[in-house]
């Protein structure tokens, strides 16, 4: 059984659009070249031909992710969520015990998750390791180099 995807409604469109575009013009690009290379002959030493039957498979393969995905998706409101605990969708500013320094992260699925833009999975470490703390509270977090210890400075939500 598939577990659930917590996802923001911003998020949820975002896959269904990715979804759309893969079904439609993925796949009709994809018919388009194994036609084309097709058409060059012996398809028994068709490095074209191989190459893109592999595309379509690949397509194929994230189509079938995104429609998993989307059919365990619950789209997530904010003004329904706990913000005095850090939940998915938080906002949780936190400080390195050890060295003091602060940052400030948003929790979100795996699906929406973006190290660039401060978002990181709940199911990451530190995603884990802060789910569930209140202001104030030590969140030991496991990482490769040994464990870390973050104190939660504060929790928003939006």
């Amino acid at each position: 059984m598939s577990s659930i995807n917590y996802l923001t409604k911003e998020g949820f469109e975002r896959l269904k659009a990715e979804l759309e575009e893969m079904k439609t013009t993925g796949r009709a690009e994809a018919a388009r070249a194994i036609a084309e290379a097709r058409e060059k002959g012996d398809l028994s030493e068709n490095a074209e031909y191989d190459a893109a039957k592999e595309a379509q498979g690949m397509l194929e393969l994230r189509i079938n992710d995104l429609e998993k995905a989307l059919s365990n998706a619950r789209v997530l409101d904010e003004s329904q969520l706990d913000g005095s605990k850090v939940t998915v969708l938080s906002n949780v500013t936190i400080k390195n015990v050890k060295s003091g320094k602060e940052i400030t992260y948003k929790l979100v699925s795996e699906s929406e998750a973006d190290p660039r833009e401060k978002k990181i999975s709940v199911s990451s470490p530190m995603g884990q390791g802060l789910l569930g703390k209140v202001i104030g509270d030590i969140a030991l977090v496991q990482t490769p180099a040994g464990n870390m210890e973050f104190k939660v400075v504060n929790i928003s939500l939006g």
